[in-house]
């Protein structure tokens, strides 16, 4: 099928590059069995692309169902694909048939498939291979003839490289791999888009349809959308509802537009000025604790120093005075649970010889000071502050998963891991 009838039948509004490349490998793939592996943010429209592959496939005229893998509880995961028998485990009380059982030649799309468990994966990827699947509480093998389209918005070589996703999968599930761009790389579609969306929000609501000025049209296509699409269609409806006047102008339509940065995730900044951008909380996290190790030995070299010449203590007091503040604030801004050794009030030789993180003074000889190296792994200071989260919160794992910034059930997964379902 041409590009342009797939856009106009689907309602795909947009010409940039990069989208009308990913339409085309869908179209070239549909007439076959492949599995293909969507890549892209979340609102870009992965799920459409799936429709599209499906309704122009020789399996159009069969069943379509599409399974959000994050929106399913891990311990019912597998009786929703595979199907489970009478009694297989509490709460069964009668047999069911499962998504792979009931889709039998049509197409499966499974989204969202970097949140399915290492179990289940091992199961799918036999689904893939063989056409073959087990019911939960069964030894029976049966067959089915589906084909699976999946989707992710995450990086699955970066889970395959963080033991969350098996590498095979990843290599059977992207047999033809079709990415998604996101809306900030097609800006030529940007306005095209609101447009799109003003004009059926106004026939919707029976008003006329809001138009932007030069500066509004800039700043739209300027503004980075990390919500993509959707965010976009979001804030054309707000506009249409509750703007007075029907020509926006920049400073109307800031107003409806999040204060977001086109770089969402952390930086810190290295010694020499330049700027690091972090793939991941575990990459940060790991800096900050080597950051505050570094400062913590850095520290301890400077007290050798002033033990054996206490003339530079003068010296050193304002030098002090800011590793004391530095670390503090550090402390204070990460929550961290490495402590710090004590900053004794005076430098003077008598209060450091009571201090026991100081090496051990006899007569005016120094003995060789030995660092003990604290823990970096990252696993233990996961544990540590997902441990510290439900003390803080009373076991609330709701509230824990929100200060630490995950969601409910991958909380609830990290729990099982190490052992503390509690």
């Amino acid at each position: 099928m041409d590009i342009q009838n797939i856009k106009n039948r689907f309602g795909i509004i947009g010409n940039a590059p990069a989208l009308n490349y990913a339409l085309q490998v869908a179209a070239q793939v549909a007439n076959t069995d492949l599995t293909v592996l969507i890549h892209g943010e979340s609102g870009v429209g992965k799920e459409v692309f799936s429709q599209i592959i499906h309704s122009i496939s020789a399996r159009k005229h069969n069943p379509f169902i599409a399974v959000n893998c994050g929106a399913i509880p891990e311990g019912t995961i597998d009786s929703e694909l595979f199907g489970h028998e009478k009694g297989s485990f509490t709460g069964a009380a009668d047999a069911r048939k499962g998504y792979f059982e009931t889709v039998n030649g049509g197409t499966i799309f499974l989204d969202e498939i970097g949140e399915l468990p290492l179990g289940t994966q091992a199961r799918l990827l036999r689904v893939l291979e063989s056409g073959e699947f087990i019911r939960v509480g069964s030894s029976k093998v049966q067959k089915t003839d589906v084909r699976v389209i999946a989707a992710s918005n995450k990086d699955l070589l970066q889970l395959v490289q963080a033991g969350k996703f098996r590498e095979d999968l990843y290599y059977r599930l992207s047999t033809v791999p079709i990415r998604v761009p996101a809306l900030h790389d097609r800006p030529e579609d940007i306005h095209l888009l609101f447009r799109k969306f003003a004009a059926d929000f106004a026939t919707k609501y029976r008003t006329s349809s809001v138009q932007l000025d030069e500066e509004a049209k800039q700043l739209l296509i300027n503004y980075p959308w990390p919500g993509n699409v959707r965010e976009l269609k979001n804030i054309a409806e707000q506009i249409s509802v509750l703007s007075q006047d029907k020509q926006i102008t920049a400073k109307e339509l800031s107003k409806y537009l999040q204060p977001y940065s086109n770089n969402r995730m952390p930086v810190l900044a290295s010694a020499n000025g330049h700027s690091h951008e972090f793939a991941n909380e575990r990459e940060i996290l790991y800096k900050l604790f080597f950051d505050m190790k570094k400062d913590v030995t850095e520290l301890k070299r400077m007290f050798l120093e002033v033990l054996q010449n206490p003339a530079m203590v003068a010296q050193n007091q304002a030098l002090i005075n800011d590793l004391k503040e530095s670390e503090a604030y550090r402390m204070k801004s990460t929550e961290s649970p490495v402590k710090l050794p004590p900053m004794p009030v005076s430098m003077s030789t008598a209060p450091l010889l009571h201090q026991p993180a100081q090496p051990v003074i006899i007569g005016n000889d120094i003995q060789e000071h030995e660092e003990v190296d604290e823990s970096l792994n990252i696993v233990e200071k996961e544990k540590e502050l997902i441990i510290k989260a439900l003390k803080k919160h009373k076991n609330k794992r709701k509230d824990a998963a929100l200060d630490l910034g995950i969601s409910e059930r991958t909380l609830y997964r990290k729990l099982k891991e190490y052992n503390r379902e509690e």
